[in-house]
């Protein structure tokens, strides 16, 4: 148990259980992952934690498992039982919160896997070991950890805006942030070099700061925010309006791109808001 940690074995024998289970029994899946109307709407909150113990294959489950045991063990060994799990468990619900804000009007997107408890685990392993070598498999080539996680930050932030993939990168960033926030309270303050917190952390609270105060970024394809230095400064104050956007400012937004722009320039998911906002207002 040294080399792989008795919390990471544990957890990859429970997984590994209710994943079998998930496939086996279709009603006990659709029961437990994560769905947003039945979170939001119906009071199924259980989802939240229960979805990280299903996947969707036994490849899915592979790599998180794989991860999971690669980083886990170096935490056991410096926080001990109780604090990894705190960790695990704590990315596991941020980063699905995360992923229930962000598709929040979503109410039939789905999702399951450990990928948010597992993203917390490594980012916290990142923080306390930046410099740590870290190999894939069947690519013979080393990262040090501080670049790889910065390269994930920057592919989750950009997989959530472009939305071109199934892959949850909304709980990926939640469980990451989450891990990292919660190391940073566990170790003395200043043993986390600044540069390092502000290279991670950084561009996910810019990134959040983003869509908190200009959501219509996640909406619209290729636009990051013309008003984003206003939206800025509405943080220092506390606002006056409801910081989202009414249907008929969304709308404008969206006819302004369509002058532009032409209407071929709409993505798939631009037309179908289109149609529903001209037949709401």
């Amino acid at each position: 148990m040294s080399d792989t940690g008795v919390i990471g074995t544990l957890l990859l024998i429970f997984t590994g259980l209710t994943t079998y289970k998930g496939f086996s029994d279709y009603k006990f899946f659709e029961e437990n992952l994560f769905e947003v109307d039945s979170i939001l709407v119906h009071k199924e909150y259980k989802r939240v934690l229960s979805s990280g113990f299903l996947h969707t294959s036994w490849l899915h489950f592979g790599f998180n498992m794989i991860a999971l045991m690669s980083f886990s063990w170096s935490l056991e060994a410096l926080f001990g039982y109780w604090k990894l799990l705190f960790i695990y468990f704590a990315s596991l619900i941020g980063g699905n919160l995360l992923a229930l804000f962000i598709h929040r009007n979503h109410g039939d997107y789905r999702a399951v896997g450990a990928s948010g408890a597992i993203s917390g685990v490594i980012f916290s392993s990142i923080l306390l070991f930046p410099d740590a070598p870290i190999k894939f498999i069947l690519i013979p080539i080393e990262f040090k950890g501080w670049f790889l996680g910065l390269v994930f930050i920057l592919v989750s932030i950009f997989g959530i805006k472009n939305k071109r993939s199934n892959i949850g990168h909304e709980a990926h960033l939640g469980g990451a942030l989450t891990g990292a926030v919660i190391t940073l309270f566990l170790v003395p303050f200043g043993s986390i070099p600044w540069w390092l917190v502000t290279l991670l952390l950084g561009p996910t609270l810019a990134f959040l700061l983003i869509i908190i105060y200009n959501p219509s970024v996640l909406i619209i394809d290729g636009y990051w925010g013309k008003g984003l230095k206003r939206s800025v400064r509405k943080t220092r104050r506390p606002p006056k309006t409801p910081t989202f956007l009414s249907n008929e400012e969304e709308l404008n937004i969206l006819l302004d791109k369509i002058r532009q722009k032409g209407m071929d320039s709409l993505t798939t998911e631009e037309r179908l808001r289109l149609e529903a906002l001209k037949n709401q207002l």
